[in-house]
């Protein structure tokens, strides 16, 4: 006879004689980078509500990584239509290193700020 439980399609493991449910997906474990973790940290501190409900749900994870994900393509986006724009190139890079990691560290610095102010710290 199935439980309740197995019959909404759960499943459980079993730790030495006893049967424990499974109750995180491992499907949506999804490992959270740099602008996930720095959003997971905005919302525990300033938006606790809905932190929490997004985690007592089950969809914190998913919802990091998605932020994640969406933040870093807007960074890289964003980086390489500035080098474009301000003539960053191979060739500059080649002729003068120092003034090339000089440009790209202003550009980075750009990028990040528009993704914190316009992803990250914001809901």
């Amino acid at each position: 006879m199935k439980s309740l439980y197995e019959e909404i399609n759960g499943s459980y493991v079993e730790v030495g004689d006893v049967q424990i449910p499974t109750l995180i997906s491992t499907e949506t474990n999804y490992e959270i980078g740099f602008w996930g973790q720095r959003h997971k940290e905005y919302l525990k501190e300033n938006h606790r509500v809905i932190y929490y409900n997004l985690l007592t749900q089950g969809k914190l994870n998913s919802y990091l990584h998605k932020t994640d994900v969406r933040a870093k393509e807007q960074y890289d986006l964003l980086v390489k239509q500035f080098a474009e724009s301000h003539g960053v190139n191979e060739q500059l890079k080649a002729e003068n290193q120092m003034l090339w990691v000089q440009q790209m560290n202003n550009i980075a610095n750009q990028a990040r700020e528009i993704v914190y102010n316009e992803m990250i710290y914001t809901i």
